[in-house]
């Protein structure tokens, strides 16, 4: 299986001022595998360490952070040389032994010709309270479940995914019957490694449903074990409040779905423990296209998206039966699948910063706003070929922006200030904007 991430640790690996790196994401996103893979494809040993229950490791870390007893400690527990530029060190589950993350800091400072790089919940590496952070030491990559151009190589269509790269959208919309098929099985399939794998294998979709209901209950399973005692049901409302606040017509997050008379201070620790463990992404409004579109956000405001597209429809027990089902599965519960499966892809491309805005009369919503080429750029979502653009009109009308994106189930057009992409080629929008 083919992860773009594994490029970026390339030039990780290639850089005259590596210092280690900690791979972040959401539980079962793959970060173990491509630690592996990659120590497997770039260098003659890979000294990997789980620390999850590893009482040996908790020991050796416990004493003095010298590096040289460390690696010491590291040879016998992994059988490896442990070469500086011939040898991968891989820290996985880092936050079981806290004093391991400390000490990525003694590596960066009295040994750098090592290569580590390590990997654990958000949880344990953001929020852990017995944990000196090595602020300014690491460097770090996130891992997100696989995009849609992922998705595609996974399921043998490189071919497709060329014509869309190369932008022959010509040739594209030639072959649109087979994008929007490979389009509805992602919106059931999602990207978590595991489902593409198996999918990509026997293209079952109740086999890749059972895998998502088991990933679903280990994270029910990880809020019992890793948060703190007294937020455990407030993080699981809130997590099976999401469904129904995509749901709705204007998806802006209501702690009063949650629970009746909910509060947001009463949900703080919660709503910070799902964003810290990689579960949901929070899309804050802003209130005006400025730039750049972080002094602009209003922090009470804001839009929960899951981490994946999939793992939405095993929670609302799509039914895949919709595939049959013309464009309908991109209307299902008013097209909170369509607007979840843009926020990730907007997410994996090069980590584009991404707001909604609306209007303060609550007249008006652009979906997303991104910051690209040095431009504030207005996304506007539509499920199937619904093309009315309102919201985009009265944005265009109050702030005038150089160019305006439009993703839905259309061929794509460009017009004098509106390119209207195809939602299976919204991968491509760093390219369209360049081009204005």
């Amino acid at each position: 299986m083919y992860r773009k991430a594994i490029e970026s640790l390339r030039a990780w690996k290639k850089s005259p001022r590596r210092i280690p790196l900690i791979l972040r994401g959401g539980r079962q996103v793959g970060k173990t595998w491509l630690m592996e893979e990659f120590g497997r494809r770039e260098y003659e040993t890979c000294a990997y360490i789980n620390f999850e229950g590893n009482d040996r490791m908790l020991r050796l870390f416990s004493g003095d952070l010298d590096v040289s007893r460390i690696l010491s400690g590291l040879r016998l527990e992994t059988g490896c040389a442990i070469d500086p530029e011939k040898t991968l060190i891989v820290f996985d589950e880092i936050q079981a032994v806290p004093m391991a993350l400390t000490s990525l800091k003694y590596f960066q400072e009295n040994a750098p010709e090592y290569h580590v790089i390590a990997a654990g919940s958000l949880l344990g590496v953001a929020l852990h309270p017995e944990t000196s952070f090595p602020v300014g030491k690491v460097d770090f990559c996130d891992i997100a479940p696989l995009d849609f151009s992922e998705f595609l190589r996974a399921m043998g269509k490189e071919e497709f995914l060329s014509v869309l790269e190369k932008g022959e959208w010509e040739i594209v919309s030639s072959f649109r019957d087979t994008f929007v098929e490979l389009l509805k099985q992602y919106l059931l399939i999602g990207g978590m490694p595991e489902v593409v794998s198996v999918f990509s294998e026997t293209r079952g979709f109740e086999e890749a449903r059972a895998i998502q209901r088991r990933i679903l209950a280990a994270y029910e399973q990880d809020v019992s074990k890793h948060a703190p005692n007294e937020a455990v049901p407030r993080i699981r409302m809130l997590w099976n409040s999401i469904p129904s606040q995509l749901a709705r017509e204007n998806r802006k997050f209501l702690y009063g779905l949650v629970r009746e008379g909910a509060r947001a201070r009463e949900y703080e620790l919660a709503l910070t423990w799902l964003i810290d463990c990689g579960l949901v992404h929070r899309v804050k409004r802003v209130t005006k296209p400025g730039m750049p579109l972080r002094a602009y956000e209003e922090l009470s405001a804001f839009k929960l998206f899951l981490l994946d597209v999939g793992l939405l429809s095993a929670m609302t027990e799509l039914d895949p039966k919709t595939l049959l089902d013309g464009s309908r599965i991109f209307e299902e519960f008013k097209g909170a699948l369509t607007e979840q499966y843009v926020l990730q892809q907007l997410k994996a491309t090069d980590a584009l910063p991404v707001n909604y805005w609306s209007a303060d009369s609550g007249t008006a919503e652009v979906d997303f706003v991104i910051q690209s080429h040095g431009l504030i750029v207005p996304v506007e979502v539509k499920a199937a070929e619904n093309l009315k653009a309102k919201s985009l009109r009265v944005y265009r009308e109050k702030f005038a922006p150089e160019i305006s994106v439009r993703t839905s189930l259309s061929d794509f057009r460009r017009e004098a200030w509106l390119v209207n992409i195809p939602l299976y080629g919204i991968s491509q929008i760093q390219k369209q904007i360049g081009r204005s």
